[in-house]
C-alpha cells in the first residue's frame, strides 16, 4: 500500500503589505520560495499578508516556524536580525507595536495558550528604508537579500530539514 508523504511541518510565514514597498519584504521571499523550493520542499511557505486571528490555525499546526518581517530595528536600513525561542518572546515583548491588524506576539500568545507553540520558532527581520506606497524593495533591504536566505537556509539546516541555498530575484 503506498503511503502519502506528509504534510512538511515546517512553516515559512511571510508578513507584510506589497503595497508598502519594504513592509511587502516578507511576502516577496514567500512567492519567491514557493516557486523555487517547488511541491516537494520539506516546508511549507505562506504569506500571511498583514496578519490576521486565521494564522493561528496555521502556527498551530505547525512543529517548527519561521516568519520573515520588515521591522523598524533602530538600525540601519537592510540591517538583518535573527530571534529565535526564548529571545523571540522577548523582542516581541518589548517591541509590541505592530503595523497589523494582529501582532505576531498575538498569534504566539494564542499558540502559547493553547499548547501549540512551535519549537524551534525564528523571526528573521530586515530593518527598512521605506515604509510608504511603492511596489518595490529599497536598494538596501533588496541588498540583503541574499543574507535573508542564507539566515533562513540555516534555519532549516540546524533544525534538521534539507535546504538548497540559492538567492533570490524578486
Amino acid at each position: 500500500m503506498h503511503q502519502a508523504p506528509s504534510e512538511p511541518d515546517t512553516l515559512i510565514l511571510g508578513i507584510g503589505n506589497l503595497l508598502l514597498s519594504d513592509e511587502g519584504l516578507g511576502p516577496r521571499l514567500i512567492r519567491w520560495f514557493e516557486v523555487d523550493s517547488g511541491p516537494n520542499a520539506p516546508f511549507r511557505c505562506l504569506d500571511g499578508g498583514t496578519l490576521g486571528f486565521t494564522l493561528a490555525t496555521d502556527i498551530a499546526a505547525c512543529a517548527r516556524l519561521i516568519v520573515v518581517d520588515a521591522a523598524a530595528l533602530g538600525e540601519p536600513p537592510g540591517t538583518l536580525r535573527v530571534f529565535e525561542d526564548a529571545v523571540l518572546d522577548a523582542h516581541l515583548r518589548a517591541h509590541a507595536r505592530s503595523v497589523h491588524e494582529v501582532g505576531l506576539a498575538d498569534l504566539l500568545d494564542i499558540a502559547r495558550l493553547t499548547g501549540s507553540l512551535p519549537q524551534p520558532r525564528a523571526l528573521v527581520t530586515v530593518a527598512p528604508e521605506r515604509v510608504d506606497w511603492g511596489e518595490h524593495l529599497s536598494p538596501p533591504v533588496e541588498a540583503a537579500l541574499p543574507a535573508v536566505t542564507a539566515a533562513i537556509h540555516a534555519l532549516l539546516r540546524r533544525w534538521g530539514r534539507r535546504s538548497t541555498r540559492k538567492t533570490p530575484r524578486i
